[in-house]
């Protein structure tokens, strides 16, 4: 490398130091950015995950609920006073 070259060189990489620091610094915004997104993404799928679970403990309430009186409805169906049961669900 010639004096010229080397001279040239040496502002250039001064130069080049600010938007090197500027460019880092642009980086590390972007990652906070990322990350803070990330982390409310994350909080909003565990709020859905416990109101689907709600829901689900709701239907499964129901549905074990009204299975126990439907099994009971059914025995006394199946029963000899089965007129009786029915003519009370008409009523």
């Amino acid at each position: 490398m010639d004096n010229g070259s080397l001279a040239l060189l040496i502002p250039l990489t001064a130069l080049m130091i600010p938007f090197f620091a500027i460019w880092t610094k642009h980086q590390r915004r972007i990652e906070e950015i990322r990350a803070r997104s990330t982390a409310e993404q994350a909080a909003q799928y565990a709020a859905q995950t416990t109101r689907l679970e709600d829901r689900v403990r709701v239907l499964e309430r129901i549905i074990t609920d009204r299975g126990a009186n439907l099994a009971s409805e059914i025995e006394a169906l199946r029963s000899d006073d089965a007129p009786d049961v029915a003519s009370k669900k008409l009523q």
